[in-house]
């Protein structure tokens, strides 16, 4: 029953994201032909509107655009004319490299750093840790991309300044998406786990003579994990599926770029494809979430009640 209500509820939330997302992009004054209204003939703008349904009442066209979804189908692009499809399925490897790349990082680091800062808690490795993650936190990742491009690519010439194509250009964007995750698992994981180190059974195994590494991987950090695994699941997401702004400023023909560029041409199809692809992501993994507490934690049920 657990699974089939939460099936139900992720169907659910997904028609509303795809609800709203249609209705917030359509009551936007004009369509995506608007800012071309004068370089192109009226009847080539009626052809146009015509063959992307946009000269249709608007909620046949939220009828069509359901009828298309349901058979997987985004359609065409209306910038570029290419098939949304085919553009979600190219920009996905190029984001999919970045964002393992990012994850992988933030967790071992982060989780690194905030786990020093718990074990030697009110000395010097405590207060580095968490300058290095307030640092972390307060520069946000489009202000390290420009400093990492100057210093590291332009004066350096250590890397790549952008573009994709071997995985030296992989460097910079992964480096600039992975400060801010990282500081905040730091910060999550110092204080889950200094709790969870002040626990009675925490003392009990102390007592056996248990080294603080022993006492900190095998109770510790499992038990402080799960404030972690919470912001990690909307993290993955958010990484996997391309983060917008980084992937514009270096060049990576990522989903987040192409949502980007459709955003600023206004091209429906794009923003639709993207933005529902992204929520299924999410979706998926928030749910992948809510089973890993079981694994971590077998206290904790899948539902307030047995099924």
């Amino acid at each position: 029953m657990y699974f089939t209500r939460r099936v139900f509820s992720m169907l659910v939330t997904l028609w509303i994201i795809v609800t709203l997302t249609f209705l917030i992009m359509h009551s936007i004054p004009g369509d995506p032909f608007s800012t071309d209204a004068k370089a192109l003939p009226e009847d080539v703008l009626e052809n146009m509107r015509e063959k992307y349904n946009l000269d249709k009442p608007l909620p046949l066209q939220y009828v069509l655009y359901i009828k298309n979804l349901l058979l997987l189908d985004f359609g065409p692009s209306i910038q570029s004319n290419r098939d949304v499809n085919t553009m979600i399925a190219t920009g996905f490897g190029a984001s999919a490299i970045l964002g393992l790349q990012s994850l992988v990082l933030s967790i071992i680091l982060g989780i690194g750093l905030g786990g020093l800062a718990a074990l030697y808690h009110h000395r010097f490795l405590d207060f580095l840790s968490m300058l290095i993650a307030i640092i972390g936190i307060s520069v946000p990742s489009f202000i390290l991309a420009p400093l990492l491009i100057k210093y590291a690519a332009v004066e350096w010439g250590l890397l790549p300044v952008a573009s994709w194509g071997t995985w030296q250009h992989t460097i910079l964007p992964t480096i600039a998406l992975t400060v801010g995750p990282v500081a905040i698992i730091a910060r999550f994981v110092r204080a889950s786990m200094i709790e969870v180190l002040n626990q009675n059974y925490i003392r009990t195994a102390e007592a056996k003579g248990l080294s603080d590494f022993q006492v900190v991987l095998r109770h510790g950090l499992r038990n402080g994990l799960i404030p972690v695994i919470t912001f990690i699941g909307p993290l993955f997401a958010s990484l996997i599926t391309g983060t917008f702004v980084i992937e514009k400023i270096f060049a990576i023909p990522g989903i987040g770029k192409y949502f980007v560029d459709s955003i600023f041409n206004r091209d429906y199809p794009v923003i639709l494809g993207t933005t529902i692809f992204y929520s299924i992501i999410l979706i998926i993994t928030l749910f992948l979430i809510d089973l890993s507490y079981r694994f971590i934690d077998p206290r904790i049920k899948l539902s307030s009640r047995e099924d």
